[in-house]
């Protein structure tokens, strides 16, 4: 578990994963993050090398996001896939990729954090380069969605320049 100001950041487990897919569906969160089936979810949960949490709210326990991470123990990276929050304005989002960031140099003692982003996605742009991640570059139409094609931006910040930070 990792522990915030107002968040708990629990692995998840199979119970839930209902809960997960009704939050990638969540109006605000589904044009910007890839849906997964309830199979992959659970594959998920069961491989080592993907860190699915969720974020339950230390005033009531209610489930309030997730966030699923591949960790690539050979290359010392950290990829947040997908983050979502479904209560917004209150700061969750920050306080999780905030917390995340340090468990990536801190913990697991890895040298890179990175993910990548819709470039429509302004709001999670903004939240990204405020918690000092840098833009590595634009993969030009790098996936195909029912909107078409898109443009994915990368974004990444290095154990020195974590070090910077603080």
């Amino acid at each position: 578990m990792i522990e915030t100001t107002n968040l708990n950041l629990i692995e998840a487990k199979e119970e839930d994963i209902n809960d997960i897919m009704e939050i990638e569906n969540h109006e605000e969160n589904r044009n910007f993050i890839w849906q997964g089936t309830y199979e992959q979810h659970l594959r998920e949960i069961l491989d080592k090398d993907y860190l699915l949490l969720i974020f339950k709210r230390k005033e009531d326990n209610l489930t309030v996001g997730f966030a699923l991470n591949h960790l690539d123990y050979k290359s010392e990276r950290f990829e947040l896939r997908r983050i979502a929050v479904t209560v917004k304005g209150k700061g969750y989002g920050k306080e999780v990729l905030t917390a995340l960031i340090k468990c990536t140099f801190e913990d697991l003692n890895f040298n890179k954090f990175w993910l990548d982003v819709y470039p429509d996605n302004v709001v999670g742009i903004k939240l990204y380069e405020n918690v000092g991640l840098h833009c590595d570059g634009v993969l030009r139409q790098n996936y195909k969605s029912e909107r078409g094609f898109l443009d994915q931006k990368v974004y990444s910040i290095l154990r020195s320049e974590y070090k910077g930070l603080n």
